[in-house]
């Protein structure tokens, strides 16, 4: 893969973590004024499973060794790869992207080889037009668009009663797992981008996570049914709320506010003072008004790019 001069490709090495996060970290500071995701973001997706450091990810290093650009592509479902990547800004403009690109369009052929219509999914930030025009180039399209949110959090949180009828508790690890994947799989069903996924992998994959926290798990009954969870974590300073759903004959009533509301003051009594989570931008079910009456505005924007491999480039 042709680089510029004084640059050179390899493969990363688990010690790399602090450096790749490093070049991330650069990126968000320069996109958003504050890391969003940094180490512990990458930590995770490294230690995801089905992820393969060795044969699904590239780093880019500069004349002194230093890294200075990111790749990576993995499958996530059978007929889907995705993948992301960063230039740190120091180093762009010099054809590192579109080397790196090249490579995860690669990596994606390979795993999709053989499929009527795969497809190749890459995420970038919204409003980088150089990136949009390397995608273009090769063939992918804008599909959908997203946002992180953030509430401020200055002390204690006072989450206020549940509606009436509803009862929201902390979770009983491993206990209540399958409540919990039963409610998110079935509150997500008509998302873009969702596939159905196996509790056990779904647990495997949650549980194994560093990040994970059954204390910041929350699950809502009506009637002593499930109705409602809610997946939360901390990175570092920030916390994360990562699914959020209500099942849709339990909707309107206010479960989905409670719930956030009781994860805002579970992270504010562990000294917390953002709670940041990722919305579909285009979410039918109302998530981003919701999110907004709680408080939450929007701190950074980033796009989902597609190419349908073989087959139809239709949908």
């Amino acid at each position: 893969m042709a680089l510029p001069a004084g640059y050179r490709l390899r493969t990363p090495a688990p010690g790399d973590l602090g450096a790749v996060a490093d070049v991330l970290i650069a990126d968000e500071l320069g996109q958003a004024g504050q890391i969003v995701l940094g180490m512990d973001f990458v930590r995770d997706e490294w230690g995801r499973a089905g992820f393969d450091l060795a044969a699904d990810a590239w780093v880019v290093t500069g004349g002194a060794g230093a890294i200075v650009g990111y790749v990576q592509a993995m499958r996530e479902e059978p007929a889907v790869v995705e993948s992301w990547g960063v230039v740190h800004p120091g180093h762009r403009g010099r054809g590192i992207g579109s080397s790196l690109m090249d490579l995860a369009g690669e990596r994606a052929s390979r795993l999709l080889a053989g499929l009527p219509a795969g497809r190749f999914r890459h995420a970038i930030n919204a409003g980088d037009q150089a990136a949009a025009a390397l995608l273009q180039a090769r063939g992918l399209r804008p599909v959908r668009h997203f946002w992180h949110m953030q509430i401020d959090l200055t002390g204690p949180v006072e989450p206020g009663p549940a509606p009436e009828g509803v009862e929201i508790t902390a979770i009983e690890s491993p206990t209540d797992l399958p409540a919990v994947h039963g409610v998110i799989e079935e509150a997500f069903a008509d998302h873009w981008g969702h596939h159905a996924e196996p509790f056990d992998r779904w647990a495997e994959e949650l549980t194994g996570s560093p990040s994970y926290d059954p204390a910041l798990w929350l699950l809502a009954r009506v009637a002593g049914q499930p109705a409602g969870a809610l997946i939360g974590h901390v990175w570092g300073d920030r916390g994360w709320v990562d699914d959020l759903g209500v099942l849709a004959a339990c909707r309107g009533h206010g479960t989905g506010m409670a719930l956030l509301r009781r994860s805002f003051a579970a992270f504010a009594d562990r000294g917390v003072r953002r709670v940041i989570l990722n919305v579909d931008a285009g979410n039918s079910t109302g998530a981003t008004a919701l999110y907004e009456r709680a408080g939450m505005r929007v701190i950074n924007r980033w796009d989902v790019w597609e190419r349908v491999l073989g087959g139809s480039r239709g949908g």
